[in-house]
């Protein structure tokens, strides 16, 4: 599947190491190498954790496309009526090849 249609729109990427990032698809290849620009990380914390969930800012961000796990669409009004800071959850585990 192209990943054309979702340039210059708002994407949610999962990394194969369980990172989530967000951003606006500026650029994609055939080998899923992605450019995102206005990048942000989601680094959710687990419920017993004290300090709150965080979004860190990266700004122009260049991903490989080996490293690239999913990547979706993100719904802009309902990712902002949610407080990221207060969401918990579990770790989300890296790929692994067999």
């Amino acid at each position: 599947m192209s990943l054309q249609p979702f340039v210059n729109r708002k994407v949610l990427i999962l990394t194969a190491d369980g990172r989530t990032l967000i951003g606006m698809l500026l650029s994609c290849d055939q080998l899923t190498n992605l450019v995102l620009g206005a990048t942000v990380e989601r680094v959710i914390r687990p419920p017993d954790d004290e300090e709150p969930s965080v979004e860190v800012s990266h700004g122009l961000y260049v991903i490989r496309g080996e490293n690239v796990a999913v990547c979706g669409l993100v719904d802009e009004e309902l990712d902002a009526s949610i407080d990221w800071e207060k969401v918990r959850g579990s770790v989300i585990g890296g790929v692994r090849h067999s």
